[in-house]
């Protein structure tokens, strides 16, 4: 079954199609991001915030959010079926 969890600002990821959720403040991360969207597989799900996780999908893409990954955790494992509330 599909798990949608919210992401910030209405935006939606699959959580079945995602491998990892990292911080975006790593250096290796930040290259991670810039070759992404120099290759066209960047999401940025951020609405002009400031990035503070990078979630890598199974596909090659990675979303940009501007939520903590901490925060996206406890939403995938306290309210599965509703994806949390909204923090915009």
């Amino acid at each position: 079954m599909c798990m949608l969890i919210n992401i910030g600002f209405g935006n939606v990821v699959n959580m079945d199609k995602v491998i990892s959720i990292v911080r975006a403040d790593a250096a290796p991360v930040k290259r991670m991001v810039q070759v992404a969207r120099d290759g066209g597989m960047a999401v940025d799900a951020t609405c002009g915030r400031k990035t503070k996780c990078v979630l890598v999908m199974d596909s090659g893409h990675i979303v940009l959010s501007a939520l903590q990954p901490e925060t996206i955790e406890n939403r995938v494992t306290d309210n599965p079926s509703a994806g949390g509330k909204e923090d915009d």
